[in-house]
């Protein structure tokens, strides 16, 4: 609507408009995070989920309505019928940008339940969003390295453990997971260093969602696999906070959760690499579908 306004004024008062939408909800939410901490009863625990919930989808909401507000972007989006808010996902994404973030809960905003990422244990002390995020049922998840469990052999399983704790409190509620597999944004300069054989993609590291399927694969309904193409080129995030990212595809294919996925991506060495194999081959789909992509746009 605002888009006809000069560019460094739209990405100031867009700004602005995050900020406080950000600072709103921040408040709510802290005061509820509290409350939920100092009631460990299981019905509380549940309603002020809910609740929290809630609030930051109404965030993710209000997001979306200052996206619409200052720019004019348009976006097309494909693949995502069938997907209900009321079940499990795992949702995985190429990542070029900090603005896939936000176009991830724009594009599936109310489509399937609010996005959760597991989250290292010591992101539990950050101020005021440690709280904020446990109070969220953001999992934190406590790893080991392989040199560290050989010298302490008793803790061998308990990360694992650990996780599948935080985790059992979305048997009752639904949930999506969301993991970025590259690890990082994509760079020229990481493409080149990688040289891991992708034109537009890193490497995919199979761990994180190893994890996950080992977690709480049995829980979860099927995977939301989302590639995000701009054809205009990546954007950084002042780019997109000043209007100039106009349009970007999004492509949604959800993948059932086949028995041979589910396993002990930590202890049992076959199920590992065969799990690495499944995940290599969707990272090759994907850097082809990108390929397809180009060419159409030319």
């Amino acid at each position: 609507m605002l888009h006809f306004l000069p560019a460094f004024l739209i990405g100031f008062l867009s700004f602005c408009f995050y900020a406080l939408n950000t600072f709103l909800w921040l408040i709510p939410i802290i005061v509820f995070s509290i409350l939920k901490a100092l009631l460990p009863f299981n019905t509380t625990q549940k309603v002020f989920s809910y609740l929290l919930d809630h609030m930051a989808s109404n965030w993710v909401a209000i997001n979306t309505l200052n996206q619409k507000l200052f720019t004019n972007l348009s976006i097309d989006v494909s693949g995502l019928e069938g997907v209900n808010p009321k079940q499990w996902y795992l949702v995985v994404c190429n990542h070029q940008s900090w603005v896939d973030i936000l176009i991830l809960q724009r594009v599936l905003h109310g489509k399937i339940p609010f996005l959760k990422f597991f989250l290292k244990k010591e992101l539990i002390f950050v101020p005021f969003l440690g709280i904020a995020w446990w109070a969220l049922d953001f999992p934190f998840m406590k790893r080991y390295s392989q040199s560290f469990i050989k010298k302490n052999p008793h803790l061998k399983g308990k990360d694992i453990e650990t996780t599948k704790k935080a985790c059992a409190k979305f048997k009752y509620k639904p949930v999506s997971v969301m993991n970025f597999i590259e690890g990082t944004r994509f760079t020229d300069e990481k493409h080149q260093k990688q040289n891991a054989g992708f034109n537009n993609l890193l490497k995919p590291k199979a761990g994180g969602i190893g994890f996950v399927l080992s977690t709480m694969g049995e829980s979860l309904n099927k995977i939301v696999n989302v590639t995000i193409y701009y054809p205009e080129g990546m954007p950084n995030f002042i780019d997109f906070l000043c209007g100039k990212i106009k349009k970007l595809k999004v492509v949604i294919e959800i993948k059932d959760i086949e028995q041979d996925l589910l396993g002990d991506y930590v202890n049992d060495r076959n199920y590992k690499i065969s799990f690495q194999k499944w995940v290599n081959q969707l990272w090759i789909e994907k850097d082809q579908l990108l390929d397809q992509l180009k060419n159409n746009n030319r």
